[in-house]
């Protein structure tokens, strides 16, 4: 079961809240007793379960034998609309919340907490740009009623999917009017009362984190301490055709980090690697995201390298996304084409992958799209179109994420002043000595 509701919606509520349901998830129903109960009732048939909340979508799914199918709809059914939020449950998920944020502010990937960072700067609180994690001073302001507030507006049945992979579709209909018709949610029947339709504001800006990164490393070879910066720029929603040309462009830019081992198939021909891990040997990482929503999305470049050369790291990243508007070759095209379609089908290999696609493309669109007509529309992109989508990407504001020691950071209004110039360099900062 997939539901549109997610952190995006959280701007009239307690920021934190879809994080509590996606702990909260699998525990007691009112069928089920406890989360053991569940369990139980999923390995009669071999089954697991995960809840998963991201920005703007929850998804309660289940792997299990065909066989089970009735039984697995009659659980998913209860899980979703009438969990009884017991106050011993409330409290175990506030303990596993606090755990969490704890785990994030020690890991030595940073990854999750600069990706919260680059939302935060580039659409400042609103939709996507509110934080996915629950801030700590929320985990104690949380409780039944609010949740309850909270699901009676956005767990409605038109923004609900029920997807499934390996049945027939026949069967799935028939299990949703047996379990999911009618049912009276555990909040009531009330209506929906204030849905949040706003859609998301790109503001770009800066969000920057001082943080000692030195002792990070668990284990006897310690990691050397890194400066993290991430900078990014509006690209398009994946409703927009420009969406395709995106994917390429972020496939041909590539990268990784600069101990990954692998061949050519690895992306060790994408620009990240030839053009900045190659030629820069202090560069510790060097990679390209593409995070896209039903109303906007993000393109930026995440980089890591020793605090002294912060400055540096920055220049060499806002000259790759200069040099994005520049020419393509048709070798370098072709095999970012290739490279994303054999990504495509590969991911499409997997049920619990299918299984999402499904689920996400008839939330959001009504409809899915094949792969093989996603791979059509992979292959008519021209380096014309890679030179239009970023010509228009680089008209914005960037979104800039810096954590770790930034005392060499440029200025915002430096980093803007290079995406805005002819080669992406920094404009030069002369420093007076006495």
């Amino acid at each position: 079961v997939l539901v549109n509701s997610g952190s995006r919606h959280e701007a009239k509520y307690l920021s934190g809240i879809s994080h509590f349901l996606e702990k909260l998830a699998f525990s007691s129903t009112a069928q089920f007793g406890s989360k053991d109960e569940i369990l139980l009732t999923l390995e009669k048939h071999g089954g697991i379960c995960d809840c998963q909340a991201s920005r703007d979508t929850i998804m309660y799914a289940v792997s299990a034998e065909a066989r089970g199918l009735d039984t697995v709809v009659n659980l998913l059914a209860d899980v979703a609309l009438r969990p009884r939020l017991s106050d011993e449950e409330i409290e175990m998920t506030r303990a596993a919340i606090r755990f969490e944020l704890e785990d994030l502010n020690m890991r030595p990937d940073p990854e999750p907490l600069l990706t919260e960072m680059i939302h935060a700067a580039a659409y400042r609180d609103n939709t996507v740009g509110l934080n996915r994690f629950c801030p700590v001073e929320n985990t104690d302001k949380i409780g039944r009623e609010v949740l309850h507030s909270y699901l009676r507006n956005y767990y409605t049945p038109d923004r609900m999917v029920l997807a499934g992979v390996g049945i027939e579709h026949e069967q799935l209909v028939e299990c949703a009017q047996k379990h999911l018709l009618g049912v009276e949610p555990a909040w009531g029947r009330g209506q929906a009362a204030d849905v949040d339709r706003s859609v998301a504001q790109y503001t770009g800006g800066i969000v920057k984190v001082e943080k000692d990164m030195s002792d990070v490393s668990l284990g006897p070879t310690p990691i050397p301490e890194l400066t993290h910066i991430m900078i990014g720029l509006e690209s398009c929603s994946f409703l927009e055709e420009d969406f395709i040309p995106f994917a390429v462009l972020n496939m041909m830019m590539g990268g990784g980090g600069s101990f990954s081992a692998g061949g050519p198939g690895k992306g060790m021909f994408t620009r990240l690697y030839l053009n900045v891990l190659n030629r820069h040997h202090w560069m510790y990482n060097a990679t390209s995201y593409h995070h896209s929503y039903e109303d906007t999305g993000l393109l930026c470049i995440h980089a890591s390298a020793d605090p002294k050369q912060v400055r540096e790291m920055v220049e060499i990243i806002t000259r790759e996304f200069i040099l994005m508007a520049g020419a393509v070759g048709e070798v370098e095209l072709e095999r970012a084409k290739t490279q994303l379609k054999s990504m495509l089908m590969m991911n499409l290999e997997s049920r619990p992958v299918i299984f999402e696609d499904v689920g996400r493309q008839v939330l959001a669109t009504n409809t899915r799209k094949l792969p093989h007509e996603l791979c059509a529309l992979i292959s008519q992109v021209k380096s014309a179109d890679i030179k239009r989508v970023v010509t228009k990407m680089l008209h914005k504001k960037p979104a800039v994420a810096a954590l770790g020691d930034l005392r060499d950071l440029p200025t915002y209004e430096h980093i803007q002043a290079a995406l805005s110039s002819r080669d992406g360099r920094l404009p030069r900062v002369y420093r007076l000595f006495r």
